[in-house]
């Protein structure tokens, strides 16, 4: 859960794992909340990356100045544009397979670590029910013995049947 600094939620998710997507429209200390409720058996583990995207962003002070150059010199201005406007939308994909690739790492990081930390669970539990079976195993054992009973003495004192 996001909250804005005025105390209005922005965006919330349930998912264990997952990325949140929320617009900001006000500046200030933004309040994220995490809750355990996903992982049983362990602590939580958070990884936070923060990116800020600006999606169809212009400049208004910047478009006026472009405006101006292209007027000087038309030709000149093409060619280096094309090769500006190259540039950047490279530079924009590359940031995105970027922001994919950082997320795909902190999912399957997140799976290393929740096996991390039940291993050591597991390891209990395995060990006190192999206790288990083995002192089972050997109370079977004795009572099987015990219906086996042959006393040795005297011709007297055995059974007749």
């Amino acid at each position: 859960m996001v909250n804005a600094p005025s105390g209005l939620m922005v965006s919330t998710s349930d998912d264990a794992k997952g990325q949140i997507n929320f617009e900001v429209e006000e500046t200030g200390f933004h309040q994220m909340c995490f809750s355990n409720f996903h992982n049983r058996f362990s602590t939580m583990q958070v990884f936070l990356s923060f990116g800020v995207y600006y999606e169809d962003y212009q400049d208004p002070s910047m478009s006026h100045e472009e405006e101006m150059e292209e007027e000087v010199s038309k030709d000149l201005n093409n060619t280096l544009r094309g090769i500006e406007t190259a540039t950047h939308r490279v530079e924009q994909r590359v940031f995105h397979i970027f922001r994919y690739y950082s997320f795909g790492r902190m999912r399957k990081s997140a799976d290393y670590f929740l096996m991390q930390s039940n291993s050591l669970y597991i390891s209990w539990w395995s060990t006190a029910l192999s206790l288990l079976i083995i002192t089972s195993g050997y109370l079977q054992l004795l009572f099987l013995k015990s219906l086996f009973v042959s006393t040795t003495g005297p011709e007297d004192d055995k059974p007749r049947c």
